[in-house]
């Protein structure tokens, strides 16, 4: 036998090696069958269809956001400030809606439109700061965005005086909040046509190749001929309006404008991304895998819903899931 000769045995990976070597990939599908199975021992009704339509309906709102956070995340950002926008645009868009109708400056049709247009603006404005703070200030996007999320709930409150905004148009709330399209929920409609068009720009535009690019190695995209202060920019405004976007879906179901809401989607967000494999230094993450991540990120609270555990330990468990995916997907 010659010495480069390779024995059968030498091809063969042991099943220990190829878990190490994989981990990183199995710790979705490991999660996801563990919620499940604990889910179906400890909450039975889990499984029932009417369950499972509650929980497409609770995911839209989070997964606009982490959508959100998956663009800045591959540039090598990070977004700190979506949670705040979401309250933000709820605010604006809801303050926007109330005037108009309220005033008869409008049929309500055309005051749903222009406190929509005004809460994806607003949206969009914050998340252009934050481009600016991040690419042209080289302030990292961790404290630029944390700094912009106090700025905009202060904002926030002061719009609202810290009280709900109500007096919408009543056909708002029927059509975006509670509404069907070919029997399907508007808010699904609005969650599957943003899946799709995210998918289509990081997948097969050139922005999105130059945003993987600049995430990956932002010197050699810089080198490469990469404008990689626009594509950052663009990247932050696109967070801020798919997370206002969100803001507006959620005034809808609630049908009162909130400076409350959306405290916990920075935290949930990042946990999705991270659990679907997205890397916290930019360059990897996509589409669907992040969908995954979102829906695995609603299934547990859901499940712990219907389990009756508080509020406070749910944050507690969507934290923990967090540092595991952190701990076992590192190669």
């Amino acid at each position: 036998m010659s010495a480069n000769s390779v024995t059968p045995e030498a091809n063969v990976i042991s099943p220990a090696r190829w878990l190490r070597q994989n981990r990183y990939a199995l710790v979705l599908p490991a999660l996801f069958v563990f919620a499940l199975l604990v889910f179906a021992v400890m909450a039975p009704d889990f499984f029932s269809l009417n369950n499972q339509l509650n929980v497409s309906r609770q995911a839209v709102y989070l997964l606009l956001v982490t959508l959100a956070q998956l663009i800045v995340l591959v540039g090598g950002g990070i977004d700190l400030s979506v949670g705040t926008i979401v309250a933000l645009s709820s605010i604006v868009g809801a303050m926007t809606m109330s005037g108009m109708y309220q005033d008869g400056a409008g049929s309500p049709a055309w005051a749903i439109c222009a406190g929509t247009f005004a809460a994806v603006v607003v949206g969009g404005l914050v998340g252009l700061i934050n481009g600016i703070g991040a690419a042209v200030l080289r302030i990292p996007s961790f404290m630029m965005t944390l700094g912009m999320s106090s700025v905009v709930f202060g904002i926030a409150l002061f719009l609202s005086g810290g009280v709900p905004i109500d007096g919408l148009p009543p056909e708002f709330g029927e059509v975006f909040g509670y509404g069907t399209l070919l029997g399907i929920p508007v808010p699904v409609v609005v969650m599957i046509g943003s899946i799709a068009l995210v998918y289509v720009l990081l997948e097969w535009t050139r922005y999105g190749r130059h945003l993987y690019a600049i995430g990956g190695n932002m010197r050699a995209a810089m080198l490469s001929g990469v404008r990689t202060v626009r594509v950052t920019v663009i990247a932050f405004v696109l967070s801020g309006m798919l997370s206002a976007l969100s803001g507006v879906l959620l005034t809808a179901r609630l049908n009162t404008g909130e400076s409350s809401i959306g405290v916990s989607f920075p935290l949930e967000s990042i946990a999705a991304c991270v659990i679907a494999g997205a890397a916290l230094t930019g360059g990897v993450g996509r589409t669907l895998a992040v969908v995954a991540g979102t829906f695995l990120i609603v299934f547990v609270q859901n499940g712990m819903n219907l389990m009756q555990v508080g509020a406070y330990a749910q944050t507690m468990i969507v934290g923990a899931m967090l540092i595991f995916a952190m701990a076992f997907s590192k190669k």
